[in-house]
């Protein structure tokens, strides 16, 4: 069973479970078409995760979980540490957590929120496994296309520091692994690319790949920080603010040694992009 499943990490991670030929419920937030997930072959289900009663008897009768929480949501710490107590009453034997490389830098909420689930997690009686992803690689695809066109790579995170990218394909993956395979019981696994990339290289290597000028430039951000009350507005300032005075990097060892394989570099990400110039093209997510 995986959570969110209409958002591009659920639907990526659907995709890599339904490659392994498993049965994957996916539950959705609304009713609307989900024709990716159809395509797959999943079982959808539309159901609101605040609401436990609605979420025990999807529960009931899964081999493992998946739990992603949807995106910068006030809710989660208290949605998620209620849904681990009606995983346990199901008798749910496997659970995953999707969280978020170092939960414990409290200064974004999102990162306190994934702490605090965390935390509710170890003590909550299940067998457990967290996976803890750095930023996407993907989380830039849709910029990509006016950076060339322009010649101006804009970076939220300033110049100086750089990013363990992580292509989404590789987190889909490793998800697929602590889904079905015994033996990793309470570890918490990170999910770091293979290189630290400033706004700089990233610049240099979409400049290799399209054979255009890109120049990385620091898009500063305007205003002082959206208050309390702006959820995600706040999440998302702090994140890029905390990038932009530390970075966000970590150690791929792991993942390699979760996918049995390195994972994929900024430059083969890119090679998959339709976008202009040398070098293979596909489709952007």
């Amino acid at each position: 069973m995986v959570t969110a499943a209409g958002g591009r990490t659920g639907t990526a991670v659907v995709a890599s479970l339904r490659r392994q030929g498993c049965a994957v419920r996916a539950v959705v937030g609304t009713a609307r078409p989900h024709p990716d997930l159809d395509e797959l072959g999943a079982a959808v289900v539309a159901a609101e995760l605040t609401d436990v009663e609605a979420m025990a008897p999807l529960l009931a009768g899964a081999e493992a979980l998946y739990l992603i929480w949807p995106n910068f949501d006030p809710h989660e710490a208290t949605g998620a540490t209620a849904l681990w107590g009606a995983a346990r009453a199901v008798g749910v034997p496997r659970v995953v957590y999707h969280s978020v490389l170092r939960p414990q830098a409290r200064s974004m909420p999102h990162h306190a929120a994934k702490d605090r689930v965390e935390e509710a997690l170890d003590a909550s009686g299940l067998a457990w496994r967290v996976l803890q992803p750095c930023a996407y690689a993907d989380n830039l695809d849709a910029t990509l296309p006016d950076a060339v066109a322009s010649g101006r790579f804009r970076s939220a995170w300033g110049l100086a520091h750089g990013q363990s990218l992580v292509d989404l394909r590789d987190v889909a993956d490793a998800a697929a692994v602590l889904l079905t395979e015994d033996g990793l019981d309470g570890g918490t696994f990170e999910a770091a690319g293979p290189e630290s990339l400033t706004a700089g290289r990233i610049a240099e290597l979409l400049a290799e790949r399209t054979g255009r000028p890109v120049t990385a430039v620091d898009a500063v951000p305007d205003g002082p920080v959206p208050p309390v009350e702006e959820y995600a507005a706040r999440c998302a300032r702090t994140m890029f603010d905390h990038y932009r005075a530390h970075g966000f990097t970590g150690s791929p060892r792991v993942l390699t040694a979760l996918l049995g394989r390195a994972p994929r570099t900024y430059a083969e990400h890119l090679a998959d992009l339709p976008l202009p110039g040398p070098g293979a093209t596909g489709a952007l997510r």
